[in-house]
């Protein structure tokens, strides 16, 4: 983080950010993020852009450890880590009782939303960031295939509390997206991958979220037609699997919206990295695109 030390924003948990295998859930620690993001920005001179006009085009979540429920809150460090002329990059460490539980990186741009399109930093917005700027995660890429219309294809329905301030869905929400469709596509392609919490799962068998990104193609606006997420295997490891997502829009030739990659490791009951089974490697293999 920065020479001056990081900034550290406290965010703190609700009970309703816990998911069925009994902690928060992979779309809630974006929330926190974005939480720490906000109060970044708000604390110096760069708070207007939130007013203004800024848009994520990625986000890159690698999940150390799981957060329980507690009344202890989530702390964020969090620094810029790259300033470009049009773009710039976040770099964050969460933790939570004294332990590690994801680094992260979020891609930014200013947008003028009154012309439709993206603008430049200003030099004091630039320079802003750059009085901050400190190394940021290390994140190997984590490359897939485009879908190009393969896997398997689950309705999108965009709910009115899913829109933000700005107009369109919040690029929080769209963890949320491709969640429940890789769910859908997992337990259909094997009924025993269902997840802790559903009357299908297997006994002392979860599944866990190492590594998640989202690369934010165009706008998703609330509607009553659904949009549309296609998912499907790409990479099959020992104890993990690599699946791509896209979000697209039917009523437009399926236009892209969204692509997002996401690393499942299979764990025991204690959360230690397990082997796929024969059956779950098979039924993967069977649906796998490259």
């Amino acid at each position: 983080m920065s020479p001056a030390g990081p900034l550290w924003v406290d965010v703190p948990l609700r009970w309703g950010d816990m998911d069925a295998q009994g902690h928060v859930n992979n779309a809630g620690i974006v929330d926190y993020l974005q939480e720490a993001r906000v109060d970044f920005l708000l604390m110096g001179r760069n708070g207007h852009m939130l007013g203004g006009g800024v848009v994520v085009v990625r986000h890159e979540v690698v999940y150390k450890r799981p957060i329980v429920f507690s009344d202890e809150p989530a702390r964020v460090a969090i620094a810029p880590c790259e300033v470009g002329a049009s773009r710039f990059v976040i770099g964050y460490e969460l933790h939570h009782q004294g332990q590690l539980s994801a680094v992260a990186r979020t891609t930014m741009c200013p947008f003028d939303f009154g012309a439709g399109r993206p603008r430049r930093l200003t030099a004091d917005e630039r320079g802003w960031f750059a009085e901050r700027i400190a190394p940021g995660p290390g994140m190997a890429p984590l490359t897939v295939p485009a879908l190009s219309g393969r896997g398997l294809a689950s309705d999108l329905r965009v709910r009115w509390s899913d829109v933000d301030g700005y107009g369109h869905v919040n690029n929080v929400r769209y963890f949320d997206f491709i969640q429940e469709a890789r769910i859908q596509a997992t337990t259909v392609l094997d009924p025993s991958t269902a997840r802790a919490g559903s009357p299908d799962a297997p006994v002392g068998s979860l599944w866990l979220v190492a590594r998640q990104d989202v690369d934010y193609v165009a706008q998703i606006e609330h509607r009553v037609r659904p949009y549309r997420v296609l998912v499907a295997p790409v990479r099959i490891g020992t104890t993990s699997v690599t699946l791509a997502s896209e979000i697209v829009d039917p009523d437009a030739d399926s236009a892209l919206l969204a692509r997002g990659r996401t690393v499942l490791v299979h764990a025991d009951a204690a959360g230690r990295p397990a082997p796929l089974t024969a059956a779950t490697r098979t039924a993967l293999a069977e649906a796998l695109v490259d």
